[in-house]
């Protein structure tokens, strides 16, 4: 058996040899040459629509390709799932390190969903050799994992992307603005060509220097562990091994050193230098990659003569692309380190954005407030519409809203993450108008927000038959474009076969404010009594932290919020994934925007990036006094490790919009 396997092995690979050949003789025939202008005018015109590029949003054609198993074929409509088109290139230490690492191989074969199938393709001209190795590094990693079956979803082409014959290549370059590897130029006196090799930066959180634009001298400092030469104003050249890339870092800032370069050992790949533990916590002052022992530099630095070093960075073709559920193409934003998790994050998003396509299938009255509204500037976004009739039926409201940008590329949407809310105004001189019906935060640099949030509580603000609703963020921001429906309907929110309960009265509660020494005195405590034929009494809060000082606090804080009733009932939010280095990817899978260009990972104090902010609720009514004359109390408070927050440096803040929701 296993000789019949080489023999079908080899003869696939002869003809994968084969049809490059065709191909090649097609594109570089000994005619081909010498073309007059109207000939190459004719072939402009006669090729296909996709020539020019497809863009994001653009539906996928089919198109199939040879794997070492056989082949693979795309047809629209036929997946049910989304399929990740990779492109591999051995140009890259990012790739190498992503392909080589442990951590990285298993997050592939243990997270991707089960609804994703992964298309493995290769840059270079050694596509061949390139698909047989990616298959075996996963095969072997899929083996100790005991999910042999993830191999049935993952196909390797052997045929190198130049000679496809498709629009997959048109993607992977036209998409391919702002996608660079990294590189380091090596230059010695003696040498007639300068040595160009990948390198991979160190990624470490608190890492304050970039290389510059500058030609460095480089130093033979050994391991880097312990004393070293003068390495002042130089680039210190270290092995890995024998202590922690942090501490030969920090060894060589001590030491002068303008930065470092670690080379793996013989047969060693090129790994991720990224912190571990309390380490994550101290500053770096120098910065610091990762290359390859190259025995020209190693041989130079011996001699005695002088080696130079310099960085760039060169433009490449984008190495990653999907297609969705829906059968369109999609970016799959930056990786931020080299893993396959950022695959899997992808890929997780496209599931919930399947599901909430799904749920918006059900029936529901849909009014439509903004239909890609170009929101910026202080006013935002401002629409007025009409109510439906019968209001009061109706016991759920959700908000179905989305973000995109000006174009169709990520490159074109709004940097940084900033709070976007939703007012209303229904009645301008009653007691609910511009209330927050809405929070989210836009995410950074990705336009593929879409989100379904449940305020029903809120029903009672929409107080009249038309109503202005205004949507906006921070008046400096870059635009983005906001597509908004209310989506009313009749549900059981219960879950039993009780009488459907309906809110017709809030109660404005407690604000938010600056997180200092005086935060919780201006807050008193609120006596209310009960309407009558009340059923149920809710607490409905949205609480977001943000901002740092010397605490962290409010965005990467661990806070809790109090609302105390009636002097004994204490009801408690606690943000605990507030700093934790990836409380908000757990969250992709509930809408979070994967792959921002931007610290998206770490969770936040309520919320996070590319996001909407899910509104606390608490059933209260067992805390209550509920008949009509009894008085009952609450007040709030705010807490930093269990006590009133105390911060020498005050630029966090709280913000926040709490009720009492009446149920009769």
């Amino acid at each position: 058996m296993a000789s019949l396997r080489s023999k079908v092995r080899m003869l696939l690979l002869v003809l994968v040899v084969l049809a490059g050949a065709e191909v090649k003789a097609k594109l570089f025939g000994d005619n081909s040459a010498c073309e007059s202008d109207n000939s190459a005018l004719s072939l402009r015109s006669s090729q296909p629509s996709w020539a020019a590029g497809p863009e994001p949003g653009d539906r996928a054609e089919a198109f199939t390709v040879r794997t070492l198993d056989g082949e693979f074929s795309y047809k629209p409509g036929t997946l049910r799932g989304p399929l990740i088109i990779h492109a591999f290139t051995n140009k890259s230490g990012f790739l190498e390190c992503m392909w080589s690492s442990e951590s990285s191989l298993t997050s592939l074969v243990q997270d991707l969903p089960d609804s994703t199938q992964v298309l493995f393709l290769s840059l270079d001209d050694s596509a061949v050799s390139d698909a047989l190795w990616m298959r075996d590094q996963v095969h072997r990693v899929a083996v100790q994992h005991s999910k042999t079956e993830i191999l049935s979803r993952l196909h390797f082409c052997p045929v190198s992307i130049f000679y496809l014959g498709n629009w997959i290549p048109s993607v992977f370059y036209h998409w391919s603005s702002g996608s660079r590897i990294s590189q380091a130029v090596f230059t010695s006196e003696g040498w007639k060509l300068p040595l160009i090799v990948k390198r991979l930066d160190a990624r470490y959180k608190l890492l304050k220097k970039r290389w510059e634009q500058s030609s460095y001298q480089l130093v033979d400092a050994g391991d880097g562990c312990d004393s070293s030469p003068s390495v002042t104003g130089a680039v210190a050249w270290v092995s890995e091994g024998n202590c922690s890339f942090f501490t030969k870092m920090q060894n060589m800032a001590k030491h002068n050193a303008s930065g470092v370069l670690v080379y793996a050992l013989p047969g060693n790949p090129i790994q991720d230098l990224n912190c571990d533990e309390d380490d994550c916590n101290t500053t770096v002052s120098i910065p610091a990659s990762m290359v390859h022992l190259e025995d020209s530099v190693v041989q130079g630095l011996q001699s005695g003569q002088p080696v130079y070093v310099t960085f760039q960075s060169t433009p490449f073709p984008r190495l990653f692309f999907s297609i969705d559920h829906q059968g369109l193409l999609a970016e799959m934003g930056l990786f931020l380190y080299p893993s396959f998790s950022f695959v899997n994050w992808q890929a997780q998003w496209f599931d919930f954005h399947a599901d909430l396509l799904t749920k918006l299938q059900n029936a529901a009255k849909v009014v439509p407030v903004f239909d890609k509204v170009r929101m910026q500037g202080a006013k935002g976004a401002v629409a007025t519409v009409d109510m439906p009739p019968g209001l009061s039926d109706f016991n759920v409201l959700e908000l179905d809203a989305s973000l995109s940008c000006p174009e169709k590329r990520d490159l074109s949407c709004a940097h940084w993450d900033h709070t976007m809310q939703l007012f209303i105004c229904c009645d301008h001189l009653g007691p609910y108008c511009n209330m927050e019906l809405g929070r989210w935060i836009t995410a950074y640099r990705r336009g593929i927000g879409h989100w379904l949030t449940d305020v029903s509580p809120l029903l009672p603000l929409l107080d009249s038959n038309r109503c202005t609703l205004t949507m906006k963020t921070v008046p400096w921001a870059m635009p983005w474009i906001v597509s908004l429906n209310l989506r009313f309907s009749i549900g059981n929110q219960t879950g039993n076969d009780e009488q459907l309960l309906h809110p017709f009265r809030v109660m404005s509660l407690y604000g938010g404010g600056t997180f200092n020494r005086r935060y919780n005195k201006r807050y008193q405590p609120i006596n209310f009594t009960i309407p009558a034929s009340v059923k149920k009494v809710e607490l409905y809060a949205v609480i977001t932290g943000h901002g740092s000082d010397n605490n962290h606090c409010g965005e990467f804080c661990v806070t809790s919020h109090h609302f105390l009733f009636n002097s004994v009932f204490n009801n408690t939010l606690k943000f605990e994934s507030a700093g934790s280095a990836l409380g908000c990817t757990t969250l992709v899978k509930e809408g979070a925007v994967p792959n921002e260009y931007g610290t998206w990972l770490y969770g936040r104090a309520g919320w996070c990036c590319g996001l909407q902010v899910n509104p606390w609720r608490v059933d209260i009514t067992k805390q209550l006094n509920m008949r009509k004359s009894e008085l009952n109390t609450v007040v709030y408070f705010g807490l930093y490790e269990g006590q009133d927050p105390n911060p020498t440096k005050e630029t966090g803040y709280v913000i926040m919009s709490s009720f009492l929701v009446f149920y009769k």
